[in-house]
């Protein structure tokens, strides 16, 4: 029993290390790659602002909203059911480490900004399964500046 109790205290003083020494890394990586942010409309033609933070999905974005590529131009990710500081005016926002660009995608997760809104009570169950969310009609309109 002794020698179970001795690796369960090897484990968690490992994992322990091991992420006291990412943290510091990570923090490195986004002062280095800071996020981006970014205004995206769709056909409700609302405003809704996009915490983007990694460094490839900035650049695309920032490829899209100059006109210099044109794949993958609209958004896709797990929203979180409440307000960001950086998205104003709305009561759930885009998880930035769920964030990512399509061309096509399933009709179960498309939905308006305002339409999220107003049924955002029932996102997670039939509507928008596990808070995926794919609006359809998305588009990054310009780069605003960090909150």
């Amino acid at each position: 029993m002794r020698r179970v109790f001795t690796k369960i205290g090897s484990c968690a003083a490992v994992a322990t290390l091991a992420l006291a020494g990412i943290q510091p890394a990570q923090a490195e990586q986004v002062a280095a790659n800071p996020p981006a942010y970014f205004e995206m409309t769709d056909i409700s033609r609302g405003s809704f602002i996009v915490k983007i933070d990694k460094a490839a999905d900035i650049e695309h974005a920032r490829d899209l909203v100059s006109g210099a590529d044109k794949e993958r131009p609209h958004l896709l990710g797990r929203i979180t059911k409440r307000p960001a500081p950086f998205n104003p005016g709305w009561s759930y926002h885009f998880d930035p480490a769920t964030l990512g660009f399509f061309d096509v995608a399933i009709e179960v997760c498309d939905a308006t900004m305002t339409y999220v809104e107003d049924h955002l009570d029932e996102a997670g169950g039939a509507f928008l399964p596990g808070n995926l969310w794919c609006p359809w009609g998305s588009k990054l309109v310009r780069e605003v500046p960090a909150p």
